[in-house]
């Protein structure tokens, strides 16, 4: 098994460089393949503010990715959660956030907004302190 950096999945997606996307594309058709949350997290930054899309296009790649038999994360259930929150309309970094905080009692915060689209999503709440 080996790990993919954020510009690997980036390239994957975006096929703006058509030499490095058919390396990424041959890692992915050949490699089991570990994708750290840290990376996911990075990716959906750079695809959201560097490319300009849209957070259903994100989702529908992120959800493709995950998707494919040799790729494998650390929790594949919390990043499942975190992707569902997102297409919900929480930011994908606090999506994240929340949903490895779910073993704790209350995740706190000063976002009002992150407080507010939160609200009974998990046994973890949200709140200001």
């Amino acid at each position: 098994m080996i790990a993919v950096d954020t510009n690997i999945i980036v390239r994957l997606l975006v096929q703006d460089h058509e030499l490095q996307y058919k390396q990424a594309h041959k890692i992915f058709h050949k490699e089991n393949l570990f994708v750290p949350d840290t990376v996911l997290f990075e990716t959906e930054w750079v695809l959201r503010y560097a490319y300009k899309y849209s957070g259903k296009m994100i989702h529908q790649g992120l959800i493709r990715l995950l998707g494919l038999p040799n790729v494998s994360v650390v929790d594949a259930v919390k990043i499942h959660t975190a992707l569902e929150w997102y297409k919900n309309g929480i930011d994908f970094s606090e999506a994240l956030h929340l949903a490895e905080s779910e073993h704790c009692d209350r995740l706190v915060t000063f976002d009002k907004k992150f407080i507010s689209k939160s609200k009974k999503l998990s046994t973890c709440t949200v709140t200001s302190p």
